[in-house]
């Protein structure tokens, strides 16, 4: 008996040796899954943070677009015919509301400056001056053919402006400072909307515009595509 357990025991001690490895390999087999898992998680949430933030953005811009455009539809003067509008692009008519615009804005500024007809008071002048892109402005850039960009440019213009003008002497009664800060707001939603670089051709554009209307065409074509292959399968 001695001498059988004495050729047995090598080989048990053989296979307790081989089982001892293969456990080692399956742990560090798991740690190395579970090493990966972890390294994938984060790269999945940021992915997904990204989408709904610019899901986000393209759902607050759209709702902004349609209250401002309806708004603006509600209270801004339109034209009493459904005829075209014949003031497009490269006509005599497009021109004198596009300088009409601009000239008035420059007027406005030397008002409100209170370089024309100088007092030493507040006076009509100056405050025409203070309301001359809401009156004169907005209006002659509205009354051309405009793009779509231009047009929501133009629709939250009418109604920021007089909410500035209206809040702002609060802060400080001055016609250049409120004159100054509605000329920062055309600047800035036509740099919002991106009007600047499609209409006039300057380079200047807020990115996030660019990527949410990507992302809205992107949402759309795949609208597209869902419908059509759900047509073609209920054929």
């Amino acid at each position: 008996m001695q001498t059988i357990q004495r050729h047995l025991s090598p080989v048990g001690s053989k296979t307790a040796t081989r089982q001892v490895a293969f456990s080692g390999c399956r742990l560090l087999a798991r740690k190395c899954v579970v090493r990966s898992g972890s390294n994938g998680a984060p790269q999945t949430t940021t992915e997904q943070q990204s989408t709904s933030s610019s899901t986000t953005t393209v759902d607050l811009d759209k709702e902004l677009t349609k209250f401002t455009r309806k708004a603006a539809g509600t209270f801004a003067p339109r034209s009493s015919t459904k005829q075209e509008n014949p003031a497009v692009k490269g006509s005599v008519l497009y021109n004198v509301f596009e300088y009409q615009a601009w000239i008035c804005l420059v007027a406005g500024g030397l008002l409100s400056f209170n370089l024309i007809w100088p007092t030493d008071e507040p006076s009509i002048p100056r405050l025409l001056g203070m309301w001359s892109i809401w009156m004169f402005t907005i209006p002659s850039l509205r009354a051309k053919e405009c793009t779509a960009r231009e047009k929501d440019a133009l629709n939250v213009l009418f109604l920021l402006v007089p909410l500035v003008n209206v809040v702002l002497p609060f802060v400080w009664k001055s016609f250049p400072f409120i004159f100054s800060s509605n000329v920062a707001a055309l600047g800035l939603v036509y740099w919002w909307k991106g009007v600047w670089k499609e209409v006039y051709g300057l380079p200047l554009a807020w990115d996030g515009e660019a990527a949410a209307g990507a992302t809205a065409a992107a949402g759309d074509a795949s609208e597209s595509v869902s419908g059509d292959s759900n047509g073609s399968a209920q054929e």
